[in-house]
C-alpha cells in the first residue's frame, strides 16, 4: 500500500482538514500520478457537504487531477514516468455492458468507478480523490497531457472544460455555426 496524504472532510458539516490513508500499490495496467494540480468544482462541495445525500465519509474531493506519472504497471503502454497525466470525473468502469463496448464507459450500467465517492472495484472501500499528493488509476482513465500546456491550466478542463466540448464535437459544431448555452442564471 502507498501511504499517502491529502484533505478530507470527515461529515457533513466538518471543514477539510489533513488527512493520512492507503492507496492500492499500482497493478499491472494502472499509472500512479503524483498530483500537482487539481481544480475545485460545485461538485466537490456538494459532496463534501452531503447535498445529494449520496456521501461516503471520509471525503476526499477532486476530480479535475494533473499529475506527474511516478509509476506504470508492467502492461502498461501510453505512459512512462515523468509524463504529465490528466484524471477526470472516472477511474474505472465494468468494460464489458454495451455503453462501454461502445467506448462510452460515462453510461456504464454495471459499475462505473467516480474519482471519488463510489465504491472501488474491488469492494474494499470507496474512492478518495484529488486533493491528496497522489493517486493510482487504470492507464484507460488516464489523459496524456502535452508537456507544452500549463498543467494548472488544464486541471479544469478535466471537467467543466469537457462537459461543454463534449457535445461541441458531438454535433460536429465548427467554424461560423452558433451555439446557444442553457444553464442556470447565478
Amino acid at each position: 500500500m502507498i501511504s499517502v496524504r491529502g484533505y478530507a472532510t470527515q461529515d457533513a458539516r466538518s471543514p477539510l482538514a489533513p488527512f493520512q490513508f492507503e492507496r492500492r500499490e499500482p497493478g499491472p495496467r494502472d499509472v500512479q500520478l503524483e498530483v500537482l494540480y487539481c481544480g475545485v468544482c460545485h461538485t466537490d462541495l456538494h459532496v463534501a457537504r452531503n447535498d445529494w445525500g449520496i456521501s461516503r465519509y471520509p471525503v476526499v474531493p477532486g476530480h479535475e487531477i494533473v499529475g506527474r506519472v511516478v509509476r506504470v504497471g508492467s502492461s502498461v503502454t501510453r505512459f512512462r514516468p515523468g509524463d504529465l497525466g490528466g484524471v477526470g470525473v472516472m477511474v474505472d468502469s465494468c468494460r464489458s455492458c454495451e455503453n462501454c463496448r461502445d467506448g462510452l464507459e460515462q453510461y456504464c450500467t454495471v459499475s462505473g468507478v467516480q474519482t471519488y465517492n463510489t465504491p472501488q472495484k474491488d469492494g474494499k472501500g470507496h474512492t478518495l480523490g484529488g486533493y491528496s499528493e497522489a493517486i493510482v488509476v487504470d492507464e484507460d482513465f488516464v489523459l496524456k497531457v502535452p508537456a507544452n500546456l500549463d498543467p494548472a491550466a488544464v486541471a479544469p478542463l478535466l471537467c467543466a472544460g469537457i462537459t461543454t466540448y463534449s457535445p461541441l464535437r458531438h454535433w460536429k459544431v465548427g467554424p461560423g455555426q452558433r451555439v446557444g448555452v442553457v444553464g442556470p442564471v447565478s
